[in-house]
């Protein structure tokens, strides 16, 4: 096959593999997974808490995934759910100073760990590589239903 489209995606998808299976090797030492990292990360830049509903959009999971989720990080005394002043309806999501304090010990060791990872690709390059992941993002949001009307055996 000669698309460049098709060998970009499968480049992609086989990076973000191998991505996600080294990241997890590389928290869980640290007694972490990376979606746990990942919501560590969003809570430390959002001093006011996040709703459940905000948080599944940033981190695009399933919100039935993020209940799980925070129950873990709750259980681990890593975040703390509230009542929404505003919505009675709605919890508010914060990291507990413990959270903050691991947060705060990974993340150094994370971006050490990164550092590696990228060293061979120059800055020029890496800007250019994140538009191009912008760019591709945005298109895989329009991929839903197409070519669904022409799928094997309709």
């Amino acid at each position: 096959m000669s698309q460049p489209g098709f060998h970009l995606i499968n480049r992609v998808l086989a990076a973000a593999g191998v991505l996600l299976r080294e990241s997890g090797r590389f928290f869980r030492p640290l007694g972490l997974t990376e979606v746990q990292f990942n919501v560590l990360n969003v809570l430390a830049g959002a001093p006011e808490g996040m709703s459940q509903r905000e948080l599944s959009d940033v981190l695009v999971v399933d919100r039935s995934n993020v209940t799980t989720l925070l129950d873990r990080m709750e259980k681990a005394g890593w975040v703390r759910r509230e009542d929404d002043p505003r919505d009675r309806r709605v919890y508010r999501v914060r990291l507990t100073a413990p959270g903050r304090r691991l947060q705060a010990k990974v993340i150094p060791l994370y971006l050490a760990a990164v550092e590696k990872v990228v060293a061979a690709i120059p800055r020029r390059e890496i800007e250019r590589t994140l538009a191009t992941l912008a760019a591709l993002e945005t298109g895989a949001k329009a991929w839903e239903g197409v070519g669904h009307d022409r799928a094997p055996g309709r």
